[in-house]
């Protein structure tokens, strides 16, 4: 027998740990609501709104990216984005990266420097560019406010603030013996940030 349970004016038929777990099941195991409708006994449209109102609810719990910094006081911090497939691609131009080719969404990371998680950003629509998400974000200007280094890539380059990005090579121009050496070390020490995608073993969705 299914436990029917009050939330604000809304009935549910079941409990919050087991809604915990439809929305655990989704974002761990990218199931299908309609398997999700059948496991539990409840219509698709129920599972839809139990997975959404759980991912809300982490989602108002998430630090911003100033307290999320200040709490971990790194000395400098790694920042990269990724394009994370959507459980449902749209077919509007904005969902489609031209870079990644494919339709997902634009997800910033900042990590410190061993590469372990700071803060991930909200999703923005796959064609937006790296350096768009950054600003968009307020990662530039909370980096620069704060005083922390933020090391990146080219996709970056003109950001400003405390950003620092490897030189570019110009064409006709080779990059000097010193700018070669600095761009080694750059992507040496940026090399952590990749974890942060790769541990993470999460699917980022939307809809």
């Amino acid at each position: 027998m299914l436990i029917v349970t009050r939330e604000g004016d809304r009935r549910c038929k079941l409990r919050p740990s087991q809604r915990a777990v439809i929305a655990l099941v989704y974002l761990r195991e990218h199931t299908t609501y309609a398997k999700l409708a059948a496991g539990f006994r409840i219509s698709e449209g129920t599972a839809h709104a139990y997975v959404q109102s759980v991912i809300n609810l982490l989602a108002s719990k998430a630090p911003s990216l100033t307290r999320a910094l200040r709490r971990a006081r790194p000395e400098y911090v790694l920042v990269d984005g990724t394009i994370a497939e959507c459980d449902r691609a749209g077919d509007h131009e904005r969902d489609y990266s031209g870079k990644a080719r494919r339709h997902g969404v634009n997800i910033q990371a900042v990590t410190d420097p061993a590469g372990e998680l700071i803060w991930y950003s909200p999703a923005l629509p796959g064609r937006t560019v790296d350096i768009t998400a950054a600003r968009t974000h307020h990662i530039v200007t909370v980096c620069e406010r704060l005083r922390i280094p933020a090391l990146a890539d080219k996709a970056y380059a003109g950001a400003g603030g405390t950003f620092q990005v490897p030189f570019k090579r110009h064409l006709g121009r080779p990059l000097t013996t010193r700018q070669t050496a600095v761009n080694r070390a750059h992507a040496r020490l940026r090399f952590p940030v990749e974890r942060a995608f790769a541990d993470s073993g999460a699917q980022f969705l939307t809809w």
